[in-house]
């Protein structure tokens, strides 16, 4: 029966899911190639303008590790920082239309994006050994059900479609 005197209804469980759909795994892949591409486009001159100095079998000292780390992260906040703070995005994530969230669906501040998910996996990497191993299963990962990285663990983010 159709009441004309009874209160409006909507269905809740419909509009309570706030939930935004998960970037694939290739479209995520594909940003990060783009990103890398431009950072090396722009680190690369500049290593070679100022030299490597290895070791007579051609290993880097740890200083020179982390020097490079430093310039990588100079560059990474230079070409990238004005859009994760204000869009959650790099230029690859622009691109291909995906963007990082906090859990809540929310924009994460770039400090929390840089400290929490860009330098741990980073600074890792100028450890022997473990160094070469973590970006790997990091990268594996997004094999899991919720498709984040151990960088989106430690930062408490997921990337998303836009």
């Amino acid at each position: 029966m159709n009441n004309p005197y009874s209160p409006p209804s909507a269905d809740l469980q419909a509009s309570s899911s706030n939930e935004l759909e998960l970037a694939g795994r290739g479209v995520r892949l594909g940003a990060a190639v783009i990103d890398s591409l431009i950072s090396l486009a722009v680190v690369v001159p500049v290593v070679l303008m100022f030299g490597l100095e290895a070791d007579e079998n051609g290993n880097l000292s740890l200083l020179t590790h982390i020097s490079l780390l430093i310039l990588g992260l100079a560059v990474f906040l230079a070409i990238h920082g004005y859009l994760l703070k204000t869009s959650g995005q790099t230029v690859g994530k622009k691109l291909l239309g995906i963007r990082i969230v906090g859990m809540d669906n929310e924009l994460r501040p770039l400090g929390d994006l840089i400290l929490k998910r860009y330098v741990p996996v980073s600074a890792v990497g100028v450890i022997p050994v473990v160094g070469s191993i973590l970006p790997l299963v990091n990268v594996l990962a997004i094999f899991r059900n919720d498709r984040r990285c151990i960088h989106d663990l430690i930062a408490g983010t997921k990337v998303v479609k836009c």
